[in-house]
Order: structure tokens, then sequence, then C-alpha cells
């Protein structure tokens, strides 16, 4: 009872919080979707930090710990690189947003290509992947607070509550909701995880070198990259991948237009690869669990943080887990459901359907679409099945196809063209649905590679594809007229 208590007053706190937010502003679109471009170094740090930290992380990094051994690490190294790319990539992007008010990932390419309709592509793009990501926040939610509560909440009772406060502070507060309550989650989740990766090893082991030591006695060859599969191939084309696909994110892009100056972004591009290092706490604990809870199988390994906690820790402090749980699927949901409904109201509605209206009525329509979309990712948290997963993974893949056209858009004298940056988009897109819908590995689609690169992520070839159509059909659709222009500067 009293796991459950801790794991309501946290919840409630966290909508009260994130209501109490809009106070003193008046929530027009710029207001609600950016935050007034207000943001100093520390909700800018917490926003693009705080995406780091969901359910996935939570649950999914200690459990692929638990179940992968080394190929994990992969999660510690991807956004390290991309915090490390945002230094020269993320100023420029923030300058021509704030100089063009623009509130969302589609609208920067809408402006930079001249054409609503690539806008209307990567708005349904982002859509697209942002809907799974969404489904395993709820997902996610609803296991944390079954296990946290010892089944005195149901998991479909958790993700309807969770949606429900989610829904409520979104519509009132829209992002400054948000980077409220990314100050409590960093805060709980970092005092939790760092107690949870030092506490288990050494209460179960002795320390951390003995339970290394003792996994590796136990399972030789767990701690090491396999040779073939989830190779050392494997991770690095991964990492990499997932890098540029990193800022990709809708949301993840949307942030760094709340942002008061573009200095905030070089400040942080030192301070988050560091801050990435908690993340090993996070795998300590998945470790600690391997002997200690043996057995779990297919998705039953991301309960692993909790089977051990609930064999090491009393009611209470598997309350204030749970809490810290709840709060990594709320915040990353939160925006998301910002995000997902300013794609559909400023870049399908008014991209597509009627360019004459207002950011008055852009912004009642976002505002209505938030619960739209809540009740969306909760029919395929309840009902999508394992379906999910594959579209999840798919997600990743899809927005990485964003990033080709994004470079060149950067570019001083942009050579690219619109016709290239949606077929590039589209190929790209195609390839990642099929790729995944059929399983295929590169190992299998080209047998005459050397077996070193077999193991090489599969989204790398939808990703080739894109930039092989995107350069042939923008030297192909290169305007006439030497005083013609490409692209927009």
């Amino acid at each position: 009872m009293s796991a459950l208590v801790i794991i309501a007053i946290v919840t409630a706190f966290a909508l009260w919080l994130g209501v109490r937010a809009r106070h003193g502003h008046d929530m027009d679109l710029e207001q609600w979707t950016v935050g007034g471009r207000s943001f100093g170094t520390a909700f800018v740090f917490l926003l693009m930090a705080g995406e780091i930290y969901t359910t996935f992380t939570f649950l999914g990094g200690s459990g692929f710990a638990y179940g992968k051994g080394a190929p994990v690490y992969y999660i510690l190294s991807y956004a390290t690189l991309a915090y490390v790319l945002s230094y020269w990539m993320l100023p420029p992007i923030w300058r021509y947003a704030k100089n063009n008010r623009l509130v969302s990932q589609p609208h920067f390419f809408m402006h930079k290509y001249r054409s609503p309709a690539l806008g209307t592509l990567v708005a349904l793009v982002g859509v697209a992947a942002l809907i799974p990501y969404l489904v395993l926040q709820l997902k996610g939610l609803g296991i944390i607070v079954a296990t946290a509560s010892y089944g005195a909440i149901s998991s479909t009772a958790a993700i309807w509550i969770g949606a429900i406060v989610v829904t409520a502070y979104v519509t009132v507060s829209g992002v400054r909701g948000s980077a409220w309550n990314s100050c409590v989650k960093d805060t709980l989740i970092l005092a939790i995880v760092l107690f949870l990766g030092i506490y288990l090893p050494i209460h179960h082991y002795g320390s951390l070198s003995d339970m290394f030591h003792a996994i590796d006695t136990a399972r030789p060859g767990f701690l090491t990259f396999p040779a073939k599969g989830q190779s050392v191939t494997w991770f690095q084309s991964t990492v990499l991948l997932t890098s540029l696909g990193f800022f990709m994110w809708p949301h993840t892009f949307g942030s760094v237009y709340t942002a008061r100056d573009e200095r905030i972004f070089r400040r942080n591009a030192i301070v988050l690869p560091l801050y990435q290092l908690i993340l090993l706490f996070v795998f300590f604990v998945g470790f600690a669990a391997v002997l200690k809870v043996p057995g779990l199988k297919g998705g039953d390994i991301d309960l692993s943080l909790f089977k051990l906690s609930l064999q090491t820790f009393d009611p209470w402090f598997i309350g204030v887990i749970g809490a810290a749980g709840v709060l990594t699927a709320l915040v990353p949901g939160s925006m998301i459901l910002t995000t997902a409904s300013t794609l559909l109201a400023n870049d399908v509605y008014r991209g597509a359907m009627n360019r004459n209206a207002s950011d008055e009525t852009v912004a009642r329509i976002a505002r209505w679409l938030v619960p739209v979309v809540a009740l969306v990712a909760i029919f395929f948290t309840l009902h999508g099945g394992d379906t999910i997963v594959a579209l999840l993974l798919m997600g990743y893949n899809f927005v990485t196809q964003l990033f080709p056209a994004l470079v060149c858009s950067l570019r001083l004298h942009n050579r690219a063209t619109k016709q290239g940056a949606m077929c590039g988009i589209i190929v790209g897109v195609a390839v990642v649905i099929w790729t995944t819908v059929t399983k295929a590995s590169v190992g299998q689609l080209f047998p005459f590679l050397p077996d070193a690169m077999k193991d090489m992520n599969i989204g790398f070839v939808a990703l080739a594809l894109n930039v092989i159509v995107f350069v042939i059909v923008s030297a192909v659709t290169q305007p006439r007229g030497a005083g013609e222009e490409a692209t927009a500067h």
C-alpha cells in the first residue's frame, strides 16, 4: 500500500506542476509549442537530456544488459556521438527557426525547400514514428505501475490514468509543462539510478568487479560482443545510424526552438556526453540481475530491474522506484503528444488543407488533437500486440531518412532540390518498411560481402538508397536559368 501511495502522490504532483507551468503566459501557438523561445541552458538541457531517460531506457536498458550483454553499450554511445554533432548542427537550425518564427520540424523543411508538400511529407513521417514511440511510453508505464504497486493497479488502469494526466497538462501548458516536470524527473531518476547501480552489485556480489567476474565465470563470453549477429560491426553501424537520427525525431528537433540563444547548444554539447555516463548504472542493475533473477525470456527481460528490486527492498522504496519510472513515461510522453499534435495541426492541416489558417486556429486545433492522439496511442497500447514492436524498430530508421535533406539545407548554397529531397525520403522510408516487414539483413541481400560486413545495420541500405536518389533527382531537377535558385537558403 505504501508503494501505491508514493506513486499516486508523485503522479498528482506531476499533474499539478504541469498545469501550473502555464501561469503568467498567454498560451498562443509559439508559447504552447516552443515556450516562446525563452528557455535558458537548464531547461534546454533537461528537455534534451530527458530524451535519454524514457521507459525504454529505464526498463529496456537494464533488460537489454540482462538479456544481451555487451551489445547494450550501443545505448550509451549513440547519443554521445549525436551530442558532439549538435555542437555544429543545432546553432544554425536555431538561428533559421528564430528568424522565420518556425514552430515545428516540418516547418523548417518547408521553408528551406519552399515546398509545403515536403513539409507535409516530413510531418507524416514524423507522426508515423512518434505514435509507436508514445505507445512504448504507455506500455512501459503500465508495466512499472502494475509491478511497483504489487498488482494493486492493473496495467490497463495505469495506462489510462497516465494518458489522462499527460493529456491534461499538455492541453493546458504545452511544452512548458514538459519542461517543468523534466526538472523533477531528472532529479529523481538521477538519484535512483545512481543508488541502484552502486548498491545492488555491492549488496549481491560484494563489488562491481566481483559481479563481472561472477558473470564471466558463469556465462563465458556474455560480456563480450558475439562473433556474429550483434557483433562489433553491428555495434559500430547501429551507433552511427542512430546518432544521425537522434535529432531527427520531431520532438527532439522541436526542443531546439525553445532556446533563448545559440550558445546554449554549445554549452550543453560539452555537458550532455558526460551525463550519458549515468546510463552505465542502469546497465549495472541489469547485469546484477543476470545471476540473481535467472530465467527471464522474451519481453520479460525488461522486468529485470523490478524483479531484483522486489527481492532486495521494502515496499515503500519500490514505490519510489516506481514513481521515478512513471515520470520517465510522463515527460517524454508529453513532449511526443505536444509535437504530434503540432505536426498534424500546423503541417498537415495548415500545410496541406488550409494554408491561410491563422496561428490562433492552428493552436486551437493542436489542443483539440491532443486527446485524439492520446486515444490512438492508448488503442495501440492495449490492442496493438507485437506489431507495435516492428513499428518502433521502423521509427528510428524512418526519421534518419530526413538527415541528408537537413544537412544539405544547412549549406550556404544548397544545390539540392525539393523534388530530390522528397524522392530520397520516400525511397528511404519505403526501403525501411520493406526490410522491416521481410526481416531482411545485409547478409541476405548481399551474400558476397565479407563476413565482417554482413552484420551491418540494415538501416544503412535505406539511407544509402535515399542519398543516391536524392543526388540523382536533384541533379535532374536543377532549375534552368542562372538567376534561379534551387532551394531556399
